[in-house]
């Protein structure tokens, strides 16, 4: 695995080294990939491979690539390098950013349209408390007044912790998947010191907790659950107020809250952007086969936008 990436890049969880490492632990195939133009390193891919039934081994690139700089032709650049390096077969291909005419010329497919993230940059205690939205400070100084208590510790990958058996029962029950927690456990067992666990007590008693993975720059908000007596008290915005500030100090720049969606999940939208967090459009999900490339590039832009 190539690990000549520009150290200045703040990487999505997965294209990130330790997701990586991750992979690797559970045994799945990745390739990181320095993307390159005249020598120098100018951004960053990690592909991941998986074997689907009716298409043998599919690479897929999802979130990235990611860009050291802003290049107008760094789309280009990367599909030539991908190109040139015998990237035969199917690649299914998630942007994060990149641009609809350079993938649709070059033969991929829209499959899906872009899903929305909510990034929020992280600073001091005074720049992030004045960006959070009245109804969510309100709240946070509720809890700031209330009868909890949090303690922070690094995750060491015990599969048997609590958080992981109660997100598990969440997804069940609101129709929803995530990463499995397998990942969770191979992540923190693969990455010392970067997965975190903010946890909310009343009388001793845990009754919300949120687990955030770092990865350079970035971090990502990965699972939380609130019990009902957490609830009652705000226990969730304390954790994500007690996240924030602990990732700031702790060297991170911009921590990943993931998608917002406001037509299915408006509650759990307006807690993400109510942090002051940004609304990022990513770019797609699109497929390049060697047998569906002719046809793609015939398609009209508004199918590929």
């Amino acid at each position: 695995m190539e690990t000549d990436f520009p150290a200045s890049l703040a990487l999505p969880l997965q294209q990130s080294p330790h997701y990586a490492r991750a992979l690797d632990l559970l045994g799945l195939r990745a390739e990181s990939l320095a993307i390159r133009k005249d020598g120098a390193p100018i951004g960053w891919c990690l592909t991941q491979t998986r074997r689907l039934r009716l298409f043998g081994d599919v690479r897929m690139v999802t979130r990235g690539p990611v860009w050291k700089n802003a290049h107008a032709d760094a789309a280009l650049d990367w599909l030539a390098q991908w190109r040139s390096n015998n990237r035969a077969g199917p690649l299914l291909f998630n942007a994060d950013r990149m641009a609809f005419d350079a993938l649709r010329n070059d033969g991929f497919w829209p499959l899906m349209t872009g899903a929305t993230v909510a990034m929020l940059a992280l600073s001091t205690p005074d720049e992030m408390r004045s960006r959070l939205t009245q109804k969510w400070r309100n709240r946070l100084v509720r809890a700031e007044n209330g009868p909890l208590s949090v303690r922070s510790q690094n995750f060491d990958g015990d599969p048997s912790h609590w958080l992981l058996a109660a997100d598990k029962m969440q997804q069940r029950r609101r129709g929803y998947s995530g990463l499995p927690p397998a990942f969770t456990t191979a992540f923190a067992r693969s990455n010392p010191r970067s997965a975190r666990v903010f946890t909310a007590c009343q009388k001793n008693e845990p009754v919300a907790a949120v687990l955030i993975l770092r990865h350079g720059r970035m971090a990502t908000y990965h699972i939380g659950h609130t019990l009902p007596e957490g609830r009652k008290c705000n226990a969730h915005n304390l954790l994500m107020w007690r996240a924030m500030t602990w990732l700031a100090k702790n060297g991170h720049d911009l921590l990943d809250l993931g998608t917002v969606n406001t037509q299915d999940a408006p509650g759990i939208a307006r807690f993400k952007l109510g942090t002051g967090a940004n609304a990022k459009h990513l770019g797609g999900t699109w497929l390049h086969l060697p047998g569906l490339a002719p046809f793609a590039r015939r398609l009209p832009k508004r199918m590929a936008a």
